[in-house]
């Protein structure tokens, strides 16, 4: 092999590793057997409506009857009263799609007759009863050009074993001479019919509720999730599954993220109807997306401090660990700007969530006209976990940090012991910037829900790369 092929070679595996990797998902979907079951009892219920309004056409035609000769008949004002399917299912058929199948299904409709023959015009009603009628769809689940979930009926075929006719009228008798003609037309007219209303329900109410599907969530004014799919939903002999991006953005500047996510090993749990896996890199995109927007600036002030803390923020207090402060500053107030040099990186493992932020807090002292003199700058670093639950379909947290680790950076007032500073930093940290980002996580994250679906008996557990969410699901109809 030349060095030219060569090159050609290593450049395809490349491209082809960095499409693979580009493909991973951040965040993953999954639909269990019990939760097609209940999508199926939802849709079914739909279906039956749709299907009980039905607009049958007027049929009319000739016939020859033994004995009575050419028979024209005319049968119109077909009306369905009911369309009952009693049993159906859905099952996932791997790299095809969801199977629905409906057995056993019967109706009912009625409508009136007109024969003529001879010389003889006569007319009446009668009522139609279709029974063992056996449905069977295939449902195709793809994705746009935006990420949004597609869905078609590639194939739908419908059989009618028995059809039922009984004429009223004083020529009713004539009509049960040749209604094996009548029945025939009248399945293939219902068969075709149904199929057709399958279509459109699909098109029409199915394709449009599963667009509801979130492409990006805002969280607020600065940060959205992307939640686009990064390919079609996928149909294995249990579930199906569904890739999303799962990556948190910047409103302002978007740009992409300078790492991948893993590969996302899914478990095979099958307890609840469904399954979301959030993975690391769709949290530490959130720390990424945040840092970037400039969201994880904070200041403290002393009029932050809750009035229940015996604790001072001016150069008064600190003067005990920095005496200079009280030479250049004297009985001055202060304040603190917190901030991250860094994104933080968090990290999934089988016993929570947890990174090491560091964080910057660079201390003013304020000058009656406001203006502000910086002091010293202290680096803040420390072991911090995340407790995560789920409430009204949102990923909520709260933040847990242990023993912080305090070094100087720089400073305008001396050098001084920073550890002596350590029961104050602690006050600080668990008083005032803990429960600020506390309070926001307490807000959540929406989770990507379709329209009027509502969580409940939630599981929570955590495995190697990713967070593992499982629920059951309620459907909330309009009123």
């Amino acid at each position: 092999m030349g060095m030219q092929s060569v090159a050609v070679a290593c450049g395809a595996l490349t491209l082809c590793l960095a499409l693979t990797t580009a493909t991973n998902p951040g965040f993953v979907v999954r639909i269990t057997q019990a939760g097609l079951d209940y999508a199926q009892q939802q849709a079914i219920a739909s279906l039956e409506k749709k299907l009980a309004q039905l607009r049958l056409p007027d049929i009319s035609g000739d016939s020859r009857v033994l004995r009575v000769g050419k028979v024209h008949y005319e049968l119109s004002r077909l009306r369905l009263r009911d369309f009952h399917l009693p049993y159906s299912r859905i099952t996932p058929i791997s790299n095809k799609g969801l199977q629905v199948s409906i057995s056993n299904a019967f109706a009912e409709l009625d409508g009136d007759w007109r024969v003529k023959f001879l010389f003889i015009r006569d007319h009446g009603s009668f009522d139609l009863k279709v029974e063992n009628i056996y449905i069977k769809i295939l449902l195709r689940l793809g994705s746009d050009t935006s990420g949004k979930p597609t869905i078609s009926t590639p194939d739908c075929s419908a059989h009618i074993s028995k059809v039922r006719v009984l004429f009223s009228g004083k020529l009713g008798w004539l009509y049960n001479l040749f209604h094996s003609v009548i029945e025939s037309r009248l399945r293939k007219i219902l068969e075709n019919k149904v199929c057709d209303k399958v279509a459109m329900s699909v098109y029409n109410e199915l394709q449009t509720y599963i667009r509801t599907l979130p492409v990006t969530a805002r969280i607020d004014n600065k940060i959205g999730i992307d939640y686009s799919l990064v390919a079609p939903p996928r149909a294995t002999t249990k579930s199906l599954d569904a890739d999303l991006k799962g990556e948190f953005y910047s409103l302002a500047h978007r740009s992409p993220v300078p790492f991948s996510p893993l590969p996302l090993a899914f478990t095979s749990d099958h307890e609840r109807m469904v399954y979301f896996g959030a993975s690391s890199y769709f949290f530490s995109t959130a720390g990424i997306a945040y840092h970037k927007a400039g969201a994880l600036v904070f200041e403290i002030t002393e009029a932050m401090i809750p009035k229940d803390v015996e604790f001072k923020l001016n150069t008064s207090v600190f003067s005990a660990f920095i005496p200079q402060l009280e030479e250049k500053y004297p009985n001055m107030p202060m304040k603190f700007r917190v901030s991250t040099p860094t994104a933080p990186f968090l990290t999934v493992g089988e016993g929570g969530i947890s990174f090491q932020p560091i964080v910057d807090v660079q201390a003013y002292a304020i000058f009656p006209n406001s203006s502000l003199a910086p002091l010293f700058l202290l680096s803040l670093t420390g072991n911090v976990s995340a407790v995560i639950n789920v409430r009204s379909g949102r990923i909520i947290g709260s933040l847990d940090v242990g023993r912080i680790r305090l070094s100087l950076k720089d400073s305008a007032v001396g050098t001084f012991q920073v550890r002596m500073m350590q029961s104050l930093i602690n006050i600080l940290t668990s008083n005032m910037l803990l429960p600020r980002l506390n309070a926001r996580l307490d807000e959540g994250f929406p989770l990507p829900l379709l329209d009027r679906i509502q969580l409940s008996n939630i599981l929570v557990r955590f495995h190697q790369n990713f967070l593992l969410l499982g629920a059951d699901v309620r459907f909330q109809p309009r009123r």
